[in-house]
């Protein structure tokens, strides 16, 4: 074999690794551990295209360097396989979603092994299998089952509270949790009725019922999550989504607000995605203020960060979803606000529209009323959902009062404050502390910190989805299910449409009950299994939960490689549920990933033809200023530059069967090409299939890697890898000699420059590889092949170190080489180069020698020569070269390291 056909090899060793487990993690090493992740994918039935794996090949070269420099590398993989999109793929096609989607991780585990990546595939997870979602429900038993105490910031048993209550009632803990109105003795709690207490705990489990405003798509028949939805439109499908009271499943996320907000001081991630976090969590100092209503027997409360601005309330807006609405009576009122309701959440509809409730509030220090607004600029998650409105001091409050004629009061003016009898010429922030020490003496406020932050929705109308494990009870109490009744198994259903009330597929079966008790029909959502993946693979044992042994070696995730489309969600949910777990002394670590690298996206090459309007004929696109024209996509299948193949074009859609295609005066049909996100909708994909066959794994690899920093994002250009490909056939031309033989390769000592060409490589492609600059790494390797083939090199020893740097990149073809090298073992199982910085030092530096600034001569000067010495030789050489005896400059300028410039 004298030529690159990686055709006849590729196959052959990802066959060869599986069967080896060349990849698997070591069960018990004294090697320190590395724990690569990247996050897993949906397995959609359309596969993979080439923008998918960037960041699975960046995860993978790190994960074989990590492993040749002796660590213990875990690089598992699974598939996120509950969702959305297989149940209604089975709505449209009757096939079980368990099916398709079985269909597509097999689909998806083929294209993984193609591109030659080193996952640890015997710790393979699929959130779809009961054995996986078992340990889900089981957490979601654990979080029902536990309740946050504020006094040591930790999640305990419920039955400690019960405990708590039984000894002493629950003041002690109104006095860390003063939003929870009710006190009671522990004599009072001992005579509670089982109904009561179920109540009262209810408000401490961090999984627990509420009647909620929820986002609910009746197209697609569930609730979807706040990510799930733009501009009031669902993000699958763009369905309508309208805003619902439903009684919901929540977890009570928001209690680990300044957890999550103090730990991303510790974590390696982007200042952008940290940033982003801290947005959601969304803290505030400030006071809460209660202004009761007339005539009613309730009061609101408000958070504001500008307590000295009280002076200036002139009315009170709450947001369309405000929990006060519940009291309303006026049908047309409630109408209004449900229209109000849906409108807000569509970014095109006009802002500051409102509605009069009809109540008013009384102001807590002058008494005055305040009529009480619906108000759609006003958030249902910051604060309480609702604002004391200041319009002199704040824009959308003027605003809106100017609309609906409501009074201005104005309180502040350059900095003091002038309208308080008791504060009237204080700074403001002066005036703060003393109205909130009022506010606190006179019991109606009270300091406080907000977090923007809200308890998560968990409940989903859906049946592609892990069962929730509970049971109800006559009175409707949920009782969870025992661990040994669990996993609690999906049901073979036919049909996977809602009901038309909107609940689950799950309560159309009149027989889903457990020992006479009816179950949850809800399934949770597919973050759930996503929150707590990682923690799965550290398991050697898959019958287990998270065994404390291989979760103590591992820890946690070093690196994460991931879309930063997951900020708010992903990695917020996961770093909930690990310090949740933290807690309950289920792991040893209170944050799941210490490093976050968040790969850029790869954008494709979109093709576009011109249709002339009115009629069914298509121009040239070279030619269409001459007409007037409709724009048209087609795949790029059919395009090669801008050149369309007309025939196979003809063959795509019945639409185009009968167009007439007018050529230009070249007889070609030209199409326009647009750089633009890569997506099956816009024709512009490729396959990591089409690119392997045609120019192999190793050649998608390193030229996915040398299209831009990983971080970046960058278009594809299948034009620019055949640069790629000549890399990997000059590469493969190194080993061989000029009768396309395998060389026979010299043992001897390297020659300098070898050394220094390998040296040079392997401290380029080192630090590359650790900052995560794999571009440059590649750019790397093309130079040093070239200066390799200029010197004819043949060393054994050079070669061996060229091929193992390369492996990590190009897996396939250095696995060959070393094979055909007659190597035995793996190359994986060799050391990673190291380079010997005093091989790199230089002896010599060349310098360009200029008179008045024209280069005339280079002198090569020993480092070790000091000012003078180097003037000497500087005359000596030019006397020689101008064969001037006599030549006697004015100056001699010298540049340490750059350059001589002589002045005549």
């Amino acid at each position: 074999m004298s030529s690159y056909n990686p055709g006849l090899f590729e196959k052959k060793w990802q066959d060869l690794w599986q069967d080896r487990k060349t990849f698997a993690a070591e069960k018990k090493s004294s090697k320190k551990k590395f724990y690569v992740l990247d996050m897993f994918p949906y397995p959609s039935g359309e596969g993979l295209h080439v923008g998918h794996p960037l960041g699975y090949i960046a995860s993978d070269v790190l994960s074989k360097y990590k492993k040749m420099t002796g660590h213990n590398v875990l690089h598992p993989m699974g598939f996120d396989a509950f969702g959305l999109p297989a149940e209604q793929y089975a709505i449209q096609t009757g096939q079980h979603p368990e099916k398709t989607t079985q269909q597509n991780i097999f689909r998806y585990k083929d294209q993984l092994k193609k591109i030659g990546l080193g996952y640890d595939w015997s710790r393979e997870v699929c959130t779809s299998n009961p054995e996986y979602y078992k340990w889900t429900q089981y957490i979601f038993s654990l979080l029902f089952n536990s309740w946050y105490d504020k006094n040591e910031e930790c999640a305990k048993p419920i039955e400690d509270l019960e405990k708590i209550f039984q000894k002493e009632g629950n003041l002690k803990i109104k006095k860390t949790q003063k939003s929870l109105e009710e006190v009671f003795t522990s004599e009072e709690w001992k005579n509670f009725s089982f109904k009561r207490k179920e109540e009262i705990l209810e408000k401490y489990r961090l999984a627990y019922r509420a009647e909620t405003t929820v986002n609910w798509c009746e197209a697609l028949g569930t609730v979807l999550s706040n990510d799930e939805v733009k501009d009031g439109f669902s993000e699958r499908g763009g369905f309508p989504v309208e805003q619902k009271e439903m009684m919901q499943w929540m977890l009570r996320t928001s209690i680990y607000a300044e957890r999550l907000l103090q730990g991303l001081d510790n974590l390696d991630w982007s200042k952008s995605i940290k940033e982003t976090q801290k947005n959601w969590i969304g803290k505030s100092q400030g006071a809460e203020i209660t202004f009761k209503i007339k005539n009613i027997s309730k009061e609101i409360r408000i958070f504001t960060t500008r307590a000295e601005t009280i002076f200036g309330v002139t009315y009170i807006a709450i947001s369309p979803n405000h929990e006060l609405l519940n009291i309303l009576k006026d049908e047309n009122i409630l109408s209004k606000i449900k229209i109000l309701k849906n409108e807000s959440q569509k970014k095109e509809t006009e802002k500051l529209k409102g509605i009069f409730t009809g109540l008013f509030a009384e102001h807590p220090i002058s008494g005055e009323l305040l009529p009480i607004w619906v108000a759609d600029y006003v958030l249902e998650d910051y604060g309480t959902g609702a604002v004391m409105a200041v319009p002199s001091d704040d824009e959308r409050d003027k605003c809106f009062a100017g609309k609906y004629n409501l009074p201005v009061k104005k309180i502040i003016e350059d900095e003091v404050l002038i309208n308080s009898e008791f504060l009237n010429g204080e700074t403001t922030s002066f005036a703060r502390e003393k109205i909130l020490d009022y506010l606190e003496e006179k019991n109606i406020g009270e300091r406080k910190t907000s977090y923007k932050i809200r308890d998560a929705i968990f409940g989903r109308q859906r049946y592609w989805g892990e069962p929730i494990p509970v049971s109800f009870s006559d009175e409707g109490f949920p009782k969870l299910l025992s661990k040994e009744n669990l996993p609690l198994l999906l049901p073979d259903l036919k049909s996977f449409e809602p009901s038309p009330d909107g609940r689950s597929p799950l309560a159309k079966i009149k027989n889903w009950k457990i020992q006479e008790e009816k179950l949850e029909t809800d399934t949770m959502p597919g973050w759930a299994a996503s929150s707590w993946y990682f923690f799965k693979y550290m398991n050697e044992n898959k019958n287990d939960f998270i065994k404390k042994e291989d979760q103590g070696f591992w820890k946690n995730v070093d690196l994460y490689i991931g879309g930063a489309e997951h900020a708010t969600g992903h990695l917020i949910y996961s770093r909930f549920l690990t310090k949740f777990l933290f807690d309950r002394k289920i792991v040893s670590v209170d944050e799941p990933f210490m490093k976050l690298v968040n790969q850029g996206m790869i954008l494709g090459k979109s093709a576009w033809i011109f249709r002339i309007n009115n009629t069914n004929k298509f121009i040239s696109a070279d030619q269409k200023n001459n007409y007037e024209t409709i724009p048209v996509r087609i795949s790029i299948e059919f395009v090669e530059d801008s050149f369309v193949f007309v025939e196979k074009l003809k063959n795509w859609r019945k639409d185009f069967e009968s167009a007439e295609f007018i050529k230009n005066n070249s007889n070609e049909f030209l199409s326009t090409r647009e750089v633009e996100k890569m997506s099956k909708s816009k024709f512009n994909t490729l396959t990591p299939d089409a690119i392997i066959e045609k120019y192999s794994a190793d050649t998608l690899r390193l030229y996915t890697l040398f299209l831009g920093p990983l971080e970046d994002t960058k278009p594809w250009d299948t034009n620019g890898i055949t640069g790629v490909y000549k890399f990997l056939h000059k590469f493969w031309s190194l080993f061989f000699d000029e009768n396309n033989e395998m060389k026979i390769f010299s043992k001897e000592k390297p020659s300098k420059s070898e050394e220094i060409i390998v040296h040079t490589t392997i401290k380029k492609v080192t630090l590359a590889i650790e900052s995560m600059g794999l571009n440059t790494a590649v750019s790397a390797f093309m130079i040093c092949n070239n200066d390799l083939l200029k010197i004819k090199c043949n060393n054994h020893k050079i070669l061996s170190d060229f091929l193992k740097l390369l492996s990590p990149f190009a897996p396939h073809v250095c696995e060959e080489l070393w094979s055909l090298m007659k190597n035995k073992n793996s190359i994986f199982e060799e050391d990673f180069p190291k380079w010997n910085e005093k091989i790199l030092e230089k002896k010599e530096i060349e310098y360009p020698v200029s008179i008045n600034g024209k280069k005339k001569i280079s002198i090569t000067v020993d480092v070790s020569l000091d000012k003078k010495n180097i003037e000497e030789l500087v005359m000596k050489t030019l006397k020689e070269k101008l064969q001037n005896k006599n030549f006697e400059p004015k100056k001699i300028i010298i540049v340490p390291n750059r350059i001589i410039n002589v002045v005549v």
